[in-house]
């Protein structure tokens, strides 16, 4: 841990005095924080983020579990469904939240029944990646290749009903084009195989792309928010580029099982918050 986050995190402990209050003395034992998502995403960095500083102001360690599948139900299913004691925590995805209920048939939990939200983590835009040496110097190039040859070019996405699937189904459906969709089981495989020209575009969470987008290991094309980011203040919208009515903001928050005592949701709100002023950014 770097000794900047170091710092930070115990500032978090000392600023939480209600953290020594001693309901069964929480926490007595290591919490388990599940990612439903594959490891090295967006998902799964941020959940190791928030688990580093939950543990050292809490004082036990938080383990993080990847449990991928099905656009994210599997890894939620399991937050869903475990002991209601605070010792089982996940990470709350929009897709498996607020998407999934309407694209699978069946799925074994009831968002609004089975989770209880702690609080938001992040709400932020994607960026829309090609590979270093994709002939593609912008979106239009995009549009026009796509046009030319219906079907034959392909975008990944971290899994079904995801953000970075919603949003190539958005870029499909407002430019007419018809490009192929391959799912993955999270952003770092999908991501992966795009750098390795295996697929030909993908949409990622901004602050997970910006890495390998400032390391050259892949081209940012466009961003999906209303307006330019101050990290990327050169790289145009998806409206500016060409996609006019293009918009799409990500969010994933930190949930619990339903019937968690609401003083331990309370405890870890604050928690979490003190983390988030302290502006926190991946590693």
């Amino acid at each position: 841990m770097k000794r900047r986050h170091l710092l930070q995190a115990t500032s978090i402990a000392v600023a939480l005095p209600s953290l020594a209050w001693a309901q069964d003395k929480y926490p007595s034992k290591p919490i388990t924080f599940i990612c439903p998502y594959s490891a090295g995403g967006n998902a799964d960095q941020r959940s190791r983020q928030i688990g580093r500083f939950i543990s050292t102001a809490l004082g036990q360690p938080v383990l993080v579990d990847n449990k991928p599948g099905a656009g994210g139900n599997i890894g939620t299913e399991a937050v869903a469904h475990a002991k209601p004691d605070g010792y089982v925590l996940g990470m709350g995805n929009f897709a498996p939240l607020a998407v999934n209920p309407t694209m699978f048939k069946k799925i074994n939990f009831d968002p609004a029944k089975d989770l209880v939200p702690v609080c938001l983590i992040e709400k932020g835009p994607l960026v829309l990646m090609v590979p270093a040496n994709s002939p593609f110097k912008n979106v239009k190039d995009v549009i026009a290749a796509a046009k030319a040859s219906p079907g034959k070019l392909s975008y990944a996405s971290g899994g079904l009903g995801g953000s970075h699937h919603l949003s190539g189904e958005m870029f499909k459906s407002l430019a007419g084009l018809s490009i192929v969709h391959i799912p993955y089981k999270g952003g770092a495989p999908a991501t992966t195989d795009l750098m390795g020209g295996q697929v030909d575009m993908m949409f990622e969470q901004m602050y997970s792309a910006a890495p390998s987008v400032r390391a050259g290991k892949l081209r940012a094309l466009a961003i999906t928010s209303k307006t330019r980011s101050p990290l990327f203040p050169d790289l145009p919208t998806m409206a500016e580029a060409g996609v006019p009515g293009f918009e799409v903001q990500n969010w994933q928050g930190l949930v619990a099982p339903a019937g968690t005592p609401a003083a331990l949701i309370k405890l870890l709100n604050e928690t979490v918050n003190l983390v988030k002023s302290a502006n926190i950014k991946p590693e």
